[in-house]
């Protein structure tokens, strides 16, 4: 039970307790871990929204509503906080790879929710990105929309299938960018690329995303996750302690104006959300019709 990977993850869970707003999901992950460890002692762990697996010095979080194309509810941002602390602290892991189950890797915001059920974990989420002190490759296997492609931004490394189309589309919703990519996709794709693409909601295949510095490379759809895995196990196969440093120095001098701008974000999109625009454009999601931006 002592070599079990899900072992980390109940003891960091059930340390994060006291540190969380509420501990249901916490207990409820811990109770899980606990329970594979005893029954099956391998390398999976499911939770209600998320699949995470240790192949060796590696952690694989896998987005698991594939119904709902893997958009990011309460549920699963409050389970991918705990999940990504979890990591942070762990030193049997040396790489984090982040994927998407089924045909999407993760449509956005859950707009059948209330946003307020995701909004009270969503910062925090994406500060435990910010803080993750491994490299934190993605694999988009789909679709991103929303934060599927702002969390881009956040990442070490990021390979698309071919297939894969990413979106930011706030101005769409008569809403505003977000996960710091105000400053992540300037630094990333310098600052006229960045502004239309969070601004003018349009598609960007992978090959495009590749050309303006959003992604490494392109990879064919039905190998995406072995050449990730590869990629990975390059990583983890050098000195924790090198990784890390490297990535302190690449993060430590934009760390802060990173949490300022998820911040801030947070703040322009809590007071946009109920406005004209932003209802124009949720009745058409659910009509199922382009918004009509007339006079907004």
């Amino acid at each position: 039970c002592q070599n079990n990977p899900g072992n980390g993850i109940k003891q960091h869970l059930r340390s994060m307790q006291c540190q969380l707003t509420t501990s249901q999901t916490a207990n409820n992950i811990a109770s899980r871990s606990c329970c594979k460890c005893m029954d099956n002692p391998v390398r999976e762990i499911d939770l209600d929204t998320l699949e995470i697996s240790n192949e060796g010095a590696i952690r694989v979080v896998t987005l698991n509503r594939p119904d709902a194309l893997n958009a990011l509810n309460g549920q699963m941002a409050e389970e991918l906080t705990a999940t990504f602390k979890t990591a942070a602290s762990d030193d049997s892991v040396k790489v984090i790879v982040l994927t998407g189950k089924g045909k999407a890797f993760w449509a956005g915001a859950d707009l059948k929710e209330p946003p307020e059920i995701r909004s009270q974990w969503f910062g925090e989420m994406v500060e435990a990105a910010i803080d993750l002190p491994q490299p934190l490759l993605i694999a988009v296997n789909g679709v991103g929309v929303g934060i599927g492609a702002t969390i881009c931004g956040l990442a070490d490394a990021v390979y698309l299938a071919a297939s894969a189309r990413l979106r930011c589309p706030f101005s769409a919703l008569g809403l505003t960018a977000e996960a710091a990519s105000t400053v992540t996709f300037p630094q990333l794709l310098g600052r006229q690329r960045a502004s239309w693409l969070l601004l003018a909601s349009e598609w960007m295949t992978a090959e495009e995303c590749v050309a303006v510095g959003l992604a490494l490379e392109v990879v064919p759809d039905d190998d995406l996750i072995e050449y990730v895995m590869a990629q990975a196990g390059k990583l983890a196969a050098l000195p924790l302690a090198s990784l890390k440093q490297t990535k302190s120095l690449i993060v430590d001098p934009i760390r802060e104006q990173l949490k300022l701008a998820v911040k801030a974000e947070n703040a322009a999109l809590a007071d946009m959300r109920g406005k004209a625009a932003n209802v124009e454009a949720l009745s058409a999601f659910r009509a199922k019709r382009a918004p009509d931006s007339t006079g907004l």
